[in-house]
């Protein structure tokens, strides 16, 4: 004979089952088979037979009840199991084998020591899980129990529920995992952690737009009937999503709640991965480092990290190919000649550079055995490390480089002489490493001196711009309004940092139609390329912290030629160089805020023309009030 709990309360034989009517004599078994092999009180018996307001003979009646449960028990021929009376209150007996909560409990223990094993461990509880029936205690009419019992049980199952999908995500089977996780968000609403395991594992199933869908539910409900907003955990799991990052390997141990977390990337890249498209990966795999960074220790150092993929890149093929090449091409000999190979790559901010490089240090890493390493050149707010402070955190990392060359991406320079001090051979016994420089300025001066190769990136071609809606927002979306997914490129200027925000939105509103989030672009393209719960991540910001950067003489000149017409910026020839000098010019387009011509020798992007022109109504504004 067995006693059920988990669900009715019932008596089961082998294949027969006896579910108990609602009863006092079921409440006092109830009570009893959840404190098996414990005395429990008299008195809370009595609380749970009649709850708080007990008869006045209760104790007398509770002794009638044990008599009468007793007769239960005979008349279904249970034996071996036995109510005692002991001081103080009362204890039955049992063991996994005759109750299904201890079975459980057993079950769960298992599994936990399967944890070297998930497909064990996975198989274990399961088993676990089978045990339970239906709603708990759903025949047993007390008060006392369904508050104070019920929830505790119904915590354990939900945790090994949590555990299972954690262990499926980490297999890769997460269209198992989305079974069970259909069913538990819409039974617990309120529980997070069941949103957090959907919502990743629509993310690595390819539903993008079903995974962002799946928060605004849950942000909205949790906003709606708790006044509470999502967790970090929650948030920071849609932030990766509408990056497009590889949210990495979910392996069985995952019971960490941070997503995309694993190599933090520089803030320039974290900003705008331009190059790259929010596209889910689904081999989990593919977030290892490869290419021997094993090799390296980047965990000791705060700016230096493995290099992180870049999930569906997109366009730059001629470029990527180009840099490539260069990198696997033999390094120059000579006695005198100990110089890494280094290939700069600049251009404006959010035009893609980070990804470029890391997405081509990825294709290259079998050339680099002894390892791969992004160096950020820049603090989180923005400020430029020192050279001695990269310097010794680069040497700390490769103190024990493995056989072969290294690659360091030194990301986000900010002048030459950050760069110069890392440029010579970290060791003198091992071969050097190549060096990828990215920075919004030309850094002239630096392959002067030191030699190398530049790539300038520039904004998308329509093609690519194209390529990277399709690859984001889906071919069913874009390819229902072709010409309006065009229009749309075009407003953001082709510019990867617009279009990967604008892109980022979109999925978020599923059934806007491309047409008319054209109209709403076209309203304001500014103030509408931003995403609302995350302010950094603006074409605004983006300008603003660029413009930051210059001299203020270099920002008064940039903020001239931008509000005046375009022959400001034309070349007039020596006699006549206009307001601004062709000298002031040259360092502009150096900064990445100047594009190559036509017309003239020089333009400016008409997103960062229209930023500096707004910009100047507000200031106006504001000056007009004081």
């Amino acid at each position: 004979m067995r006693f059920q709990l988990l669900g009715p309360l019932a008596l089961a034989d082998g294949p027969d089952t006896v579910v108990l009517q609602p009863s006092k004599p079921a409440n006092l078994l109830a009570a009893l088979l959840l404190n098996a092999n414990s005395t429990v009180s008299a008195e809370y018996l009595q609380r749970a037979v009649w709850g708080e307001e007990q008869p006045a003979t209760a104790r007398a009646a509770l002794q009638t009840c044990v008599l009468r449960l007793r007769r239960l028990f005979a008349k279904h021929g249970v034996t071996g199991t036995a109510i005692e009376a002991v001081p103080g209150g009362y204890r039955i007996t049992a063991e996994p084998p005759t109750l299904d909560l201890l079975g459980f409990r057993d079950q769960v223990r298992r599994a936990a020591g399967l944890d070297r094993d998930p497909e064990a461990e996975l198989h274990a509880l399961r088993d676990a899980l089978a045990l339970w029936q239906g709603a708990l205690l759903a025949n047993v009419r007390s008060e006392v129990l369904h508050r104070d019992e019920v929830p505790r049980l119904a915590e354990e199952r939900l945790r090994a529920v949590e555990r299972v999908c954690d262990l499926l995500l980490g297999l890769g089977r997460c269209g198992e995992a989305l079974v069970d996780l259909w069913t538990a968000t819409r039974v617990y609403p309120g529980h997070e952690r069941f949103h957090e395991q959907l919502i990743e594992a629509l993310y690595r199933t390819g539903r993008q737009s079903q995974a962002l869908a799946e928060y605004r539910r849950v942000k909205g409900f949790l906003l709606e009937e708790l006044g509470v907003d999502p967790s970090p955990s929650l948030r920071r799991l849609e932030l990766s999503i509408l990056r497009g990052e590889d949210l990495g390997s979910a392996g069985p141990d995952a019971s960490r709640v941070i997503r995309g977390e694993t190599v933090a990337l520089p803030a320039a890249a974290a900003a705008a991965p331009a190059s790259s498209v929010a596209v889910p990966v689904t081999t989990p795999a593919a977030a290892v480092p490869a290419g021997g960074a094993s090799a390296l220790a980047p965990a000791a150092v705060s700016g230096v990290g493995p290099v992180p993929a870049v999930p569906h890149f997109t366009g730059r093929t001629a470029e990527a190919a180009a840099l490539a090449a260069r990198l696997t091409e033999p390094a120059a000999g000579g006695p005198d000649d100990h110089r890494p190979l280094t290939v700069l790559v600049s251009g404006a901010p959010g035009i893609g550079k980070s990804a470029l490089a890391q997405h081509v240090a990825r294709l290259v890493r079998d050339a680099f055995p002894a390892g791969q390493l992004l160096v950020r050149m820049t603090r989180a707010d923005g400020e430029p490390r020192t050279a001695d402070e990269v310097a010794a955190e680069v040497a700390l990392a490769l103190r024990e480089p493995g056989e072969g060359r290294a690659l360091l991406i030194l990301d986000d320079v900010v002048d030459a002489d950050q760069v110069r001090p890392l440029l010579p051979p970290v060791s003198a016994d091992g071969p050097e490493p190549a060096v990828v420089v990215t920075s919004r300025m030309g850094l002239g001066g630096l392959i002067a001196t030191h030699g190398g190769w530049v790539q300038r990136l520039t904004a998308f071609t329509d093609a690519e711009s194209y390529a990277l809606l399709l690859a984001t927002l889906g071919a069913e979306r874009v390819e229902a309004e072709p010409r309006a997914a065009r229009r749309l490129a075009a407003l953001c200027g082709h510019f990867p940092a617009a279009l990967r925000i604008l892109t980022a939105r979109l999925l978020t509103r599923p059934g806007l139609r491309l047409a008319d989030a054209v109209d709403w672009l076209g309203d304001d393209p500014l103030a509408r390329l931003t995403l609302t719960d995350s302010p950094d991540h603006s074409v605004t910001g983006l300008f603003d912290r660029a413009l930051d950067r210059l001299d203020p003489r270099l920002s008064e000149a940039f903020t001239h030629l931008a509000q005046g017409p375009p022959e400001l910026l034309a070349d007039r020839g020596p006699e006549d160089e206009g307001p601004v000098p062709e000298a002031v010019r040259e360092q502009l387009a150096d900064a990445g805020l100047l594009e190559d011509g036509p017309p003239g020798p020089y333009r400016i992007h008409d997103l960062l023309r229209a930023h500096v022109r707004r910009t100047a109504r507000i200031r106006d504004r504001r000056t007009e009030k004081v």
